[in-house]
């Protein structure tokens, strides 16, 4: 059955009693009600909020009875926080809930829209899934969610898979009011509130990167809590060794070529390894594979001849697959090692690593510690040069970068671009980009339009003369 929105055909008993009994409907000033409520609404809406008739108590039956009677078919009557819809002789009851009824509770306010893919993905990858287990344990936990979605059927299709509460789609005044009060700049963004009892905590704004990083283990989110936890990371980095990372109770061995080779994690003690983040359904994952495997192949190759047994590189792949198949198929076109599908310790490492978008390279040293996550930018910039990933190789590979960029010319024609371009650093106009020609990321040195901000690797140029130039 279509249901008819509950921002058409209002008719408020509670309204129509409160006039006749001479009483206001005016929402109290204290707690979240000041912030969530506006002059005619005391309520928010709940997740999906259907019922059959037969669910149903008796009293309420006969009040939708009664009601549709009096205001017709099509018409929405509201009493005592339960909306019920009535069309073509079917029932539909909406659970509406109050807001003094989240008084005392660790609130998140969730600014987010459909129509961008980062909310999305952080709807459906990660809070929903918290926000679930946090319910089920009994946490003192409810979210609100304000949207920016473009129009009422955007919001209810997105507003149909949460199981939170939603400030009405038609409230403008409130959603402009708490987004300018929280200062919202970007989304998804969870502000996240303390009961009254607790004012002195202040509004946490950083609720998606909490969760990404800590998941429910960051619950009640307060400020001492993010403190705690930031230690517990610290001390487990420090502790981290590779065997750690990448064996469990029930493994002790990574996956090989060919299949089904098995390769114990032992055999990759002292080595220079790369944990390498991605999937099939990645774009971006495909088209930095075939770089990742020539720049691998060719890594492997100078240290054997070398000769140097002591040093060695070796690279895992960490799948986010949604299949076997896909998974069987990404993986054999990769040379190097991988964990298993929908092993639980691919998404403990994308936890631990704090991986917040694929692909990803993290680079861990012989001693199986960090060395960067920054693995897929530094072999966009410096290819098999960048091994070993150390700081003290990219300070190399940076001052050698630094004396080249003194013998290339200061500005330059390019094939795919109609405006002249200019060389720049960071300390003259430059800085992080990525690439308008390969599409990967940049840093130091590039060649930059001054009119319409285009930025390519110096690496990246077609040099051409100026009366070939394209429209681009």
């Amino acid at each position: 059955m279509k249901q008819m929105n509950l921002e058409e055909n209002t008719w408020n008993l509670q309204a129509t009693q409160a006039e006749a009994n001479g009483t206001s409907q005016k929402t109290s000033s204290s707690g979240f009600s000041s912030l969530l409520a506006s002059n005619d609404r005391d309520y928010l809406l709940s997740q999906d909020g259907t019922q059959r008739l037969t669910d149903v108590a008796v009293d309420i039956i006969l009040l939708a009875v009664v009601a549709v009677a009096f205001v017709g078919w099509r018409k929405w009557v509201s009493f005592s926080g339960t909306w019920l819809c009535c069309s073509q002789a079917k029932f539909v009851v909406l659970i509406n809930v109050k807001i003094s009824d989240l008084e005392g509770k660790v609130l998140g306010l969730y600014f987010s829209a459909n129509w961008y893919a980062p909310c999305r993905s952080f709807t459906t990858q990660v809070l929903i899934g918290a926000y679930q287990e946090l319910k089920s344990n009994g946490s003192n936990f409810e979210i609100v969610f304000v949207s920016s979605d473009e129009n009422l059927d955007a919001f209810n299709n997105y507003r149909a898979n949460m199981p939170w509460l939603s400030i009405p789609f038609s409230d403008l005044e409130t959603k402009k009011a708490l987004t300018s009060k929280f200062d919202i700049e970007a989304i998804p963004c969870l502000v996240i509130l303390q009961p009254k009892d607790n004012k002195d905590e202040p509004a946490l704004h950083d609720g998606v990167e909490m969760l990404y990083r800590f998941g429910i283990q960051a619950f009640p989110f307060t400020k001492e809590r993010l403190e705690e936890l930031k230690l517990e990371e610290k001390e487990k980095h420090e502790r981290q060794t590779l065997t750690n990372l990448l064996t469990n109770h029930d493994r002790d061995h990574l996956l090989g070529h060919p299949a089904p080779k098995q390769v114990p994690v032992a055999s990759l003690v002292g080595k220079t390894v790369g944990l390498y983040f991605s999937s099939q359904w990645c774009l971006p994952g495909g088209k930095f594979t075939p770089k990742l495997i020539s720049i691998y192949q060719k890594i492997k190759q100078m240290l054997e001849h070398k000769g140097n047994d002591e040093d060695d590189f070796e690279i895992v792949f960490v799948s986010s697959d949604r299949d076997q198949a896909e998974f069987d198929s990404y993986f054999g076109s990769m040379p190097w090692l991988a964990l298993p599908f929908g092993d639980p310790t691919n998404k403990n490492l994308a936890k631990h690593f704090d991986v917040k978008g694929i692909p990803s390279l993290v680079i861990l040293g012989p001693d199986g510690k960090t060395v960067t996550k920054h693995g897929r930018n530094l072999i966009n910039l410096y290819q098999e040069n960048a091994y070993p990933f150390t700081e003290a190789q990219i300070d190399f590979l940076e001052k050698q970068m630094d004396e080249e960029a003194k013998s290339l010319p200061r500005s330059k024609n390019h094939a795919g671009h109609r405006h002249e371009l200019t060389l720049v650093s960071e300390g003259t106009g430059g800085g992080p980009f990525i690439c308008c020609d390969c599409d990967e990321q940049g840093s130091g040195w590039a060649y930059q339009c001054l009119e319409c901000g285009y930025e390519v690797h110096p690496k990246c140029v077609i040099a051409v003369d100026p009366g070939s130039m394209v429209e681009s």
